[in-house]
């Protein structure tokens, strides 16, 4: 099993959510992040001035099997891109073990319903 965490331009949320709903990927957890990076650049967006370190992010947390690894990043790495600096970061690590509390499952099988 994997984990992937995307750190993603709010404003690309909904592009990304509906490229994981169209790979399969119904559940994830989400929420609004605030951060400084290394890039001071500027861009203007109607008419006013914006520093990339300050555009607002959105932090996407999915654990999917290994089967499913390669195709929730590459929805979210094409969903996400802008070709411009501040599109963010995705990050891919593994996961020990997993559990359904209700039911005591573990392993992949507790990642979704039957």
């Amino acid at each position: 099993m994997k984990k992937i965490e995307a750190i993603i331009r709010k404003s690309k949320f909904e592009d990304v959510k509906q490229a994981l709903h169209d790979v399969g990927i119904e559940w994830f957890s989400y929420w609004d992040i605030t951060g400084l990076g290394k890039s001071t650049e500027e861009q203007v967006v109607r008419g006013q001035v914006f520093k990339s370190g300050y555009i607002q992010r959105r932090m996407i947390s999915i654990v999917v099997r290994d089967v499913n690894m390669e195709k929730t990043v590459n929805a979210i790495l094409n969903s996400a891109w802008t070709g411009e600096t501040g599109d963010g970061k995705l990050f891919v690590s593994d996961i020990q073990e997993t559990f359904r509390i209700r039911t005591k499952e573990s392993g992949p099988d507790a990642l979704f319903n039957k």
